[in-house]
């Protein structure tokens, strides 16, 4: 049913093209169970009389209906591809736009590799069935019906053949999908799966590398491409058994036409023409079955592409945009926790636990601790990543999650701890942030995040080529463009999440020196491991396991809070106590 809904849902679109394809296939099968009666006229009326008029007369409209049909099929199949490859485009679109929209929750839920075969493979599954269905499955019933009521005009003896052998292939199909559906359905799960290793394998091969696990991840791929060929080969033992009993079936059905005709044609009960017209109409209406079971192959695994898509496209995003969102009076970028905690789904205990502090305009304000201390996890409720399990976030005094997302982000620019960069160029990347920053602007943004000087040295400079994950430059270049980036953008709330860890002490000086000038009148959060990076904040914020053990300047932390004193010491020396 699943499958069924998402066509008509789809189909809807396409109506005039889908309406064409339908009128063409019914033209085109009503011709093709025409034209046996017209061989038997010529049969029994020309060839057997010694008519030769009638043989060309009949022969030529013969000939002008079967161009016609000729016709008919090309047409048909063209408006059948345009509107598969319509449904699967919008298919895509759909999927697409639902995972934008994921919170990582269930981008976690689903699995990236899994993802990506939804929106590829499970769609492509969608679209050569939709192909095969506008034509096939439309021609096969009509081409049935048509056949059973054109043999039974021709003899109704011969007719009982069709008793025995439309049950035997029927009993086939039925067979066959009972045995196929859970197969395909496996075999989607294991395409996952090969996506995933293969993934892991690409993104980790330096590590693979280094740790000398080459063979290992080997073996682990190859496990898991014998296990999806194992799975595949199933399914075709399955048609390959099929194929030739339904084959069987047809030729013994054709031989017992022929013997059984024979005899109804030595006694003078049949023309030898309307036998050659029942042994097609015989040869069509298993045809017919045939086709089914053509459609057959393609229904389980459409189904199960199409239950993979639909658990996509149904899942309601656990975060998402409030029906009557609010928006600040007067938007400064001030932010406040209020006794938030927050615990990931199936943890045992909550990373953040009760915590409260306000973020103000013209202040920075560092978070440091522990690793696993939550630093990353309380920077990510801000922007709405991930929403608080209890306590609020606030905004200009609005809960984040009454506002909407789009303009909850439009206010915050974000450095992740991973920089990334998209394919294409420089100047591409810095304008993600503002499609109409000038080249002025853009350099600006570069100087203040220390990326200039080897911007400047590369060929094309703004227009430099930059790789899929900005491959082809250093860590370091990497998150400098990704720093650029955020200052092309001037929100009103920068988050600093651990992005200078990459840059030598100078370089981190010159960049912390230009950063104040440039953030002077809004708000600044930075993430940082190093005491180095935010000695000069005006504000630091210490967790540890979770909560909020310190909260002042370097110069008062040091006398009040051990935990920090603890972290400077262990960086710094004693000698910085």
């Amino acid at each position: 049913m699943t499958l069924i809904r998402m066509m008509l849902a789809r189909l809807r679109a396409y109506r005039v093209q889908v309406s064409i394809v339908l009128v063409l296939i019914v033209i085109q099968t009503i011709l093709g169970l025409y034209l046996p009666n017209l061989t038997a006229d010529i049969i029994n009326n020309g060839i057997t009389v010694g008519n030769v008029g009638y043989i060309w007369h009949t022969g030529a409209w013969m000939l002008a209906l079967t161009l016609l049909s000729g016709v008919a099929a090309v047409v048909a199949t063209y408006f059948a591809s345009r509107t598969s490859m319509g449904v699967g485009r919008d298919l895509r679109a759909i999927v697409f736009g639902r995972v934008m929209r994921f919170s990582a929750r269930e981008i976690n839920s689903f699995g990236t590799a899994s993802l990506i075969t939804r929106n590829t493979n499970d769609v492509q599954q969608i679209q050569i069935f939709l192909q095969m269905a506008l034509t096939l499955m439309v021609a096969a019933p009509i081409m049935m019906v048509g056949g059973v009521i054109m043999a039974l005009h021709e003899d109704v003896t011969l007719s009982v053949l069709l008793v025995v052998a439309v049950p035997l292939m029927a009993l086939i199909v039925v067979a066959m999908l009972f045995l196929a559906v859970p197969q395909f359905k496996s075999m989607q799960v294991k395409i996952d799966r090969i996506n995933q290793v293969l993934r892991e394998q690409i993104t980790g091969v330096r590590v693979i590398r280094a740790f000398v696990r080459s063979d290992d991840e080997e073996r682990r791929f190859a496990a898991a491409n014998a296990s999806l060929t194992a799975t595949g080969l199933r399914v075709n033992r399955l048609f390959v058994l099929a194929m030739p009993l339904m084959m069987a079936i047809m030729n013994l059905s054709s031989v017992a036409v022929l013997w059984f005709g024979g005899h109804l044609i030595s006694s003078g009960q049949m023309p030898i023409g309307n036998l050659t017209a029942f042994l097609a109409y015989i040869l069509q209406i298993l045809m017919s079955v045939l086709i089914a079971v053509v459609m057959f192959i393609l229904v389980p695994r459409a189904q199960a592409s199409s239950e993979r898509i639909a658990a996509v496209a149904l899942v309601e995003p656990a975060i998402r945009s409030p029906e009557h969102p609010v928006t600040p009076a007067a938007p400064r970028g001030v932010v406040e926790f209020r006794d938030v905690t927050f615990g990931y789904p199936g943890g045992e205990q909550p990373v953040l636990r009760d915590v409260s502090f306000q973020l103000r305009p013209g202040e920075t304000t560092a978070i440091i601790g522990g690793t696993g201390a939550g630093k990353t996890t309380l920077l990510n409720l801000i922007p709405r990543f991930f929403d608080a399990t209890s306590g609020a976030v606030l905004i200009d005094g609005v809960d984040v999650r009454e506002r909407t997302l789009e303009e909850l982000w439009a206010c915050i620019g974000l450095v992740p701890q991973q920089a990334f960069l998209f394919s294409g160029t420089i100047a591409d990347n810095l304008r993600f942030a503002d499609d109409d920053a000038t080249d002025a602007d853009l350099w600006h943004a570069l100087q203040v995040a220390q990326a200039r000087d080897f911007v400047a040295t590369m060929g094309g400079q703004l227009e430099a080529p930059i790789d899929q994950g900005g491959t082809n430059v250093s860590g370091g270049q990497r998150q400098r463009l990704a720093i650029a980036r955020a200052l092309v953008k001037r929100p009103l709330i920068y988050l600093f999440d651990d992005c200078f860890s990459a840059l030598d002490a100078a370089t981190d000086a010159r960049l912390r020196a230009e950063l104040s000038a440039e953030t002077r009148d809004v708000t600044v959060v930075i993430v940082a491991q190093r005491v180095s990076t935010i000695l000069s904040a005006d504000r630091i914020i210490v967790l540890d396991d979770g909560v909020v053990v310190g909260s002042g300047t370097h110069e008062q932390l040091m006398v009040s809070c051990p935990e920090y004193r603890e972290i400077v010491v262990s960086q710094l020396g004693e000698n910085a106590a």
